[in-house]
This record gives structure tokens, C-alpha cells and sequence, in this order.
């Protein structure tokens, strides 16, 4: 994605939780990232109350199901990270685990957004929302979470954002992304808060 614009806005996070803003390439500007809440609001939705339930979409059933089908159809994006979180059990206790490839490197989850208008308030301005596929966990993932986010290969960023990709390329994408090129280590407790959100913390911990 190193041909990517990026807004002089945009700040590193380490730290992002859902209702939170979120860094996107959006399939209608694919040149360009743009800032979405995470959490999607379908546009039928009468209130935004619905975004907290919908953080993430199934990828066995986003094609069919009500509050995604029609975002999975026409409105397609990609989420950058360089990393994600994730909880591994450890006696009584967890211990957060940064997983990200071993070579470092960004990568990009499969995402949907959509854009609603506020009927209480027609004034305002639409909000864009979005929401990160998730699937089957690969073998690094599943001893510590029965699912995990959907990264798109580099070579299919393009036909995720593509209005021509069948349906049957689209799901053939939400697999699982190879153990073998990533890794994982124990981090901080302090990522447990929202409100930490600092480079410390995908620090290794003992």
C-alpha cells in the first residue's frame, strides 16, 4: 500500500477500540486512505445505537445476512494494521498476544462500509462507518481465539475493492491468512484500556 495518499491528519494508533475513528481505503477512493468510525451503521438503520453489535461481520454469512449483504455487494474497504490483539489463556489469567507479520511489515484486513444519514438530524453531515471480516483462525490465531480478522493477500487488494470481482473470487478471499508468515508475543496488561495508547505497548514482556 505504499501508493496510498494519506491525510495529514492521521496520527499512528496503537490502540483502537470499536466507535472509535478508523483508518480505511475505501473502494470509492482506493488511491487514498479516509477516516471511518468502526462499528458499521447500515443506511436503513433508524439510530446509530445498532454500530456497537456490529464491529464485525461473519464471513460465512456477510453475503447473506441483512445488516451486511448489501455493503458486501457495493461498498468494500480495506483496514490497515500492523499488528492486532488478541487474549491467550494462561492458568486463571490472559495474557494479550501482538500478532503481525514476521517480516513487520502493514498489512490489510477485508472490511465493509456504508453511509448513514442521521434522521433525527437531517442537517448533519452522513457518517461513514465500517465494519472488519472476520473467519476461521489459522494455527498461530486458534489456541487463543476461535476467530480472527480476514487479511487480504497483497495480491487481491485491488479485486476486493473491485466493483467487477464476482461474488465466487469475493468469498474465496475469506480464508484464513498463512500462520507461517506471522508471529506473535506477550505484551502489556495495559492494553486492556482503551485510554493507553502508546508505542509501549507491543513492547515484548517476559
Amino acid at each position: 500500500m505504499n501508493d496510498v495518499r494519506l491525510p495529514l491528519r492521521l496520527l499512528p494508533r496503537w490502540n483502537i477500540a470499536p466507535t472509535q475513528n478508523v483508518a480505511v481505503v475505501l473502494d470509492e477512493t482506493p488511491d487514498m486512505l479516509s477516516e471511518v468510525r468502526w462499528g458499521l451503521i447500515p443506511s436503513w438503520a433508524k439510530d446509530r445505537k445498532i454500530a456497537s453489535s456490529l464491529i464485525n461481520a461473519r464471513a460465512e454469512t456477510v453475503a447473506t445476512k441483512p445488516s451486511f449483504r448489501s455493503a458486501y455487494k457495493r461498498r468494500r474497504c480495506m483496514i490497515p494494521a500492523s499488528g492486532f490483539y488478541e487474549w491467550q489463556k494462561v492458568g486463571a489469567g490472559k495474557v494479550p498476544q501482538h500478532i503481525l507479520m514476521q517480516d513487520g511489515e502493514p498489512f490489510a484486513f477485508a472490511g465493509l462500509w456504508d453511509i448513514w444519514n442521521d434522521p433525527a438530524a437531517p442537517d448533519a453531515e452522513p457518517l461513514r462507518t465500517c465494519t472488519i471480516i472476520t473467519g476461521e483462525p489459522n494455527a498461530l490465531v486458534a489456541p487463543n481465539h476461535n476467530r480472527m480478522p480476514v487479511i487480504l493477500p497483497r495480491n487481491r487488494y485491488a479485486a476486493w475493492l473491485s466493483p467487477d470481482t464476482s461474488p465466487e473470487e469475493r468469498a474465496a478471499m475469506l480464508v484464513p491468512y498463512s500462520a507461517e508468515l506471522m508471529e506473535s508475543h506477550a505484551i502489556s496488561k495495559r492494553v486492556n484500556s482503551p485510554r493507553n495508547d502508546d508505542a509501549g505497548l507491543i513492547e515484548r514482556v517476559a
